[in-house]
């Protein structure tokens, strides 16, 4: 097992690498370096005297990685840390840390062309169903959810799916970022800069998940094909598949899922607010 002293740290913060794991590696690890970064931010936000920490502030002490897994070969894929945090006084704060990094949920709404416009008459969302053995399903309903290109286009295995099945693609002109908009960026010294999304898990991993919607008006007839076709109902051997679901509803069909819950309550937060 190898150590480095982790760049530009003050004070000095060893981290301890394991076997298969290189420098190099970790430090091109994107969620290696948002994490780090973020908690670095934050933890420099000590210094005023109105943080609740200013008298005895906590400092980053070492970095043990426990755990890697690769995608592909040699490309970091998840890992698994453990984090020392403490101040002079012994008191040390939870550091267990799953990286992963951010993904995007999609909230996919549809509409009849022929319903009132401006309002929410007859909307339905588009859910996926999938295995999610984490969570210890084989069949989970949830927001699409990806990653944006190069682009800015939502893509990964549900947009996939998505396009395969109806044809609709979504480029990154018709996205409206919801938590950009309900979540205004500080630019003020003294308080904290986290990534401009949902974390569904705190307390134990670092992946935030901004969500976007992108909402369409489709000729009746078409709706009511895909209503027909997107059922949930899988093929056999099918890995993922889709399902329209009313609106109104959402917060109970997706009611496992974090990130269609947290959708639902800025899509309707933003609504209220003219914002959308």
């Amino acid at each position: 097992m190898s150590t480095f002293i982790l760049p530009n740290s003050v004070p000095e913060v060893p981290v301890h690498l394991t076997p298969d794991l290189t420098k190099e590696q970790l430090l091109s690890f994107p969620a290696f370096n948002t994490w780090i970064s973020t908690l670095q931010r934050s933890l420099s936000t000590q210094s005023q005297k109105s943080h609740t920490f200013h008298d005895a502030p906590y400092n980053l002490r070492k970095i043990d990685i426990q755990a890697a897994d690769f995608f592909g070969g040699q490309r970091v894929g998840f890992i698994k840390l453990k984090a020392e945090v403490s101040n002079n006084h012994g008191e040390k704060l939870p550091g267990s840390v799953f990286l992963r990094g951010g993904s995007v949920g999609m909230m996919l709404i549809l509409q009849p062309d022929d319903a009132p416009p401006e309002t929410e008459a007859e909307k339905q969302i588009i859910l996926t169903l999938q295995p999610r053995i984490p969570a210890g399903s084989l069949s989970l309903a949830e927001l699409p959810a990806g990653m944006l290109d190069d682009s800015g286009t939502f893509a990964g295995r549900a947009a996939k799916e998505i396009a395969e099945e109806t044809g609709l693609e979504i480029p990154a002109e018709d996205l409206t970022d919801l938590t950009d908009l309900a979540l205004a960026a500080s630019s003020s010294d003294d308080e904290e800069r986290l990534q401009q999304g949902v974390y569904p898990s705190p307390g134990g991993c670092d992946e935030f998940i901004p969500i976007f919607l992108w909402q369409k008006r489709v000729p009746r007839e078409q709706l009511q094909e895909w209503q027909g076709k997107l059922t949930g109902v899988r093929d056999e051997g099918e890995k993922i598949t889709l399902m329209l679901c009313p609106l109104e509803k959402l917060w109970r069909v997706g009611g496992r899922d974090a990130k269609a819950l947290a959708g639902w309550a800025l899509y309707e937060g933003l609504r209220k607010e003219g914002k959308i």
